[in-house]
C-alpha cells in the first residue's frame, strides 16, 4: 500500500471510507485503487489535490481508504471532493462519476465511494 500526503506539516486530518461497485466481478491481482482528495471550488482551473492514497492489489470491494491532508490547507469557503479510479494494469476499469463533497460546508469527513465500469472494460455490459 502507498500513500501520499502533499504539504502536511504539523498534525494531518483523514478523510476516509470506503470504495465500491455494484457488479459482482473480482478484481485481478494487478489492480490498482487511487483515491484523491482535490479543491474543486474553481470551474475555470484544474482541480488542485491535496492528498491521495494509491493502494496496490487492494484485494475485493469494499476496500477501505484514508487520505491524509493538512487542515491548514482547507478554506471554509472553498469545496472538496474526493475521487476515486480503479486500473487494472495499464487499463482504467471503474471510475467515480457522481461528486463526493467532503469536509467543508457540513460535508462529512467518512464517504462510501461507489465506482461504475469504463465503457468497453470489465463490467461494461
Amino acid at each position: 500500500m502507498l500513500a501520499a500526503a502533499y504539504g502536511c506539516s504539523g498534525s494531518a486530518a483523514t478523510v476516509s471510507g470506503t470504495v465500491t461497485y455494484r457488479e459482482r466481478i473480482a478484481l485481478t491481482p494487478n489492480a490498482v485503487l487511487e483515491v484523491t482528495l482535490a479543491d474543486v471550488s474553481r470551474a475555470d482551473a484544474p482541480a488542485e489535490v491535496l492528498g491521495r492514497q494509491v493502494i496496490e492489489s487492494p484485494g475485493q470491494v469494499p476496500i477501505s481508504f484514508s487520505i491524509e491532508y493538512d487542515p491548514a490547507d482547507i478554506q471554509d469557503n472553498h469545496t472538496y471532493a474526493v475521487q476515486a479510479r480503479i486500473r487494472e494494469g495499464d487499463q482504467l476499469r471503474w471510475v467515480s462519476t457522481e461528486s463526493y463533497l467532503v469536509i467543508t460546508r457540513d460535508h462529512p469527513t467518512e464517504v462510501d465511494i461507489k465506482v461504475r465500469a469504463v465503457g468497453g472494460g470489465t463490467g461494461g455490459q
